[in-house]
């Protein structure tokens, strides 16, 4: 009788305390916010400390809605910069009808066919905008070099595949987070801000230092925000770089293509003479606008040009991009053709 009590008390306990650091766990992680960038999101850091605080603005929706190939002045290739459709609104604005398709479409590839695939696409019309983000190009540049004819058909859907956030997310509990999510998001957290790796912890997002950080951003722990170790690690864009998107353009025939090359994140703020012999020798050779000297000058025109916990320039950074890509399209389409 004695040893049956003393077991079940035994049990009992263990039962409590299981109960209770189930309960503790749960608590954490309901009132740890979700994440909403998603360099948090992949490295588990909280968007407390790292989440931007100023709410976007709004754009009319008809602005957003991308036009039918056929019927487009303009085609748009693009990544995720490209994804909320917010610069393109501008060249909408400013009366030009946009189509946008994307890399992932079309293997991450542009071939020695590309006019004809426009022509099957339906494309008639004034320009080709291709853009990349930086650290991408290489990649695209190596599955494009030997490549003889496009795969996939030119397909581009009116829809915004990636709908950002209207507002700055206000409190609310995380019921969709895994049990364990809150005490992980803490412990990377305090992992990330003070440079050490911890398990759980995905390597792939940085905490790192910015000059004059909370000038330049929103966020709570604004002298540091987050970056993409893929990044850090990136080789140079060079000036053989360029060649190889000068000569693509001036293999093409039918429409001019006007390159649009997005400096990474940590170029912009961290090392802003990443890739600087291809900079030059892209401006020289009249590619596309100089976005990395513009985004020098609009990190600090305005907060959070790119987000703090995200790789992508925000929604206001992207308007202000559109109204530089559309001075960029009204100078393309007055020049002679060449390049």
């Amino acid at each position: 009788m004695t040893m049956n009590s003393s077991f079940a008390r035994l049990w009992l306990w263990i039962f409590g305390i299981g109960y209770a650091v189930f309960v503790g766990l749960l608590l954490q992680t309901l009132f740890t916010p979700a994440p909403y960038g998603d360099l948090a999101r992949i490295g588990r850091i909280s968007d407390h400390d790292f989440g931007w605080r100023i709410d976007p603005p709004r754009v009319d929706p008809a602005l957003l809605r991308g036009a039918p190939v056929a019927q487009a002045d303009i085609l748009v290739i693009g990544d995720s910069f490209s994804a909320t459709h917010r610069w393109q609104s501008q060249l909408a604005k400013a009366g030009y009808s946009v189509a946008t398709t994307y890399w992932q479409d079309i293997d991450e590839t542009l071939c020695d066919d590309f006019d004809h695939w426009l022509e099957a696409g339906g494309f008639r019309g004034k320009l080709v905008i291709i853009e990349s983000v930086e650290r991408i190009v290489d990649f695209r540049l190596e599955r494009s070099r030997d490549c003889r004819q496009m795969k996939k058909p030119l397909v581009a859907k009116p829809e915004v595949p990636s709908p950002p956030l209207d507002h700055v997310p206000g409190f609310a509990l995380n019921w969709e987070g895994q049990i364990y999510a809150g005490f992980l998001t803490q412990r990377c957290t305090r992992a990330a801000i003070a440079g050490k790796k911890r398990s759980g912890c995905d390597q792939q997002t940085h905490a790192r230092a910015v000059a004059d950080g909370c000038a330049l951003f929103s966020n709570r722990r604004c002298e540091m925000a987050l970056f993409l170790a893929q990044d850090e690690a990136s080789h140079e864009l060079t000036a053989a770089h360029a060649a190889q998107l000068q000569a693509f353009g001036k293999a093409r025939g039918t429409v001019p293509i006007l390159w649009m090359i997005v400096p990474d994140k940590t170029t912009t703020y961290l090392k802003p003479a990443h890739s600087r012999d291809f900079v030059k020798a892209f401006g020289d050779a009249g590619l596309g606008p100089d976005l990395f000297a513009f985004a020098q000058q609009q990190k600090t025109a305005m907060r959070d040009f790119y987000m703090p916990n995200d790789t992508h320039i925000s929604m206001q950074g992207q308007l202000v991009l559109g109204d530089r890509m559309v001075q960029a399209v009204k100078e393309k389409l007055a020049a002679p053709r060449g390049g």
